[in-house]
C-alpha cells in the first residue's frame, strides 16, 4: 500500500511570494506550529489515501488520457478552515480553470475513489499546534498579504506521500503535461 495524491506544483515566483506571506506569519506571536516547507508547497487536487500498488498502474492510465489545456491562476487570501479550531493556515488559489482540472481528475477516477464533495483550491501553509488567543489571530492573519500573483500551470502529478517523524517526504511517481 502507498499513499498517494494528485497536485499541481507552484513556479518559483508563487513558492517566494507564500515564503513571504509565511514570514510574517511566523513573526506573529499568537500561535505555534509549523510552517510548510517550500519544496512541499502543492495545490493537492485530489487526495487518493492508502491503495495497493497494482492500482496505482491504472491511475497513471487515467491520469494520461487527461487533455486539459495549460493554464495561470492566482494566489489569493490566507485564511483557516474552521475559525474555531484552527489547525491549517491556507493561501487560496484562484482560477477557474484549477477547478476544471480537479473536476476532470475526479472524473478519470469516478469509479475508484468518491467524488470530491467540497473542493476548495487552497495551499495548506502552516499547521497550527496552538492558538493563544483565535480573535487575535484571525485579525493578525488578515493583515498579512500576498501580491496576488498569477503563475503558470503547465503539469500536474502523481505523488507518493510518506509520513516521517519530521515531516512529510513527497516523492514524484508521474508527470503529467498539460497540452
Amino acid at each position: 500500500m502507498i499513499r498517494c495524491f494528485i497536485a499541481v506544483d507552484l513556479s518559483l515566483e508563487a513558492v517566494k511570494e507564500i515564503e513571504g506571506a509565511q514570514r510574517e506569519l511566523s513573526k506573529k506571536k499568537t500561535w505555534q506550529g509549523k510552517i510548510t516547507e517550500p519544496a512541499n508547497l502543492h495545490l493537492t487536487l485530489k487526495f487518493l489515501g492508502e491503495i495497493e500498488e497494482e492500482r496505482v498502474e491504472e491511475v497513471r492510465r487515467r491520469l494520461r488520457e487527461i487533455k486539459f489545456p495549460k493554464f495561470s491562476c492566482y494566489i489569493g487570501n490566507l485564511g483557516v478552515f474552521t475559525p474555531n479550531n484552527i489547525k491549517i493556515v491556507w493561501a487560496h488559489i484562484i482560477g477557474n480553470e484549477v477547478l476544471g482540472l480537479q473536476k476532470w481528475v475526479d472524473e478519470s477516477l469516478w469509479d475508484m475513489f468518491p467524488k470530491e464533495k467540497r473542493f476548495m483550491s487552497h495551499l495548506t501553509i502552516a499547521r497550527v499546534k496552538m492558538v493563544k488567543d483565535k480573535k487575535l489571530f484571525l485579525q493578525e492573519l488578515e493583515k498579512v498579504k500576498t501580491q496576488n500573483l498569477k503563475f503558470p500551470v503547465k503539469n500536474f502529478y502523481l505523488i507518493k506521500s510518506e509520513l516521517r517523524e519530521k515531516g512529510p517526504v513527497y516523492t514524484t511517481l508521474e508527470k503529467f503535461e498539460l497540452k
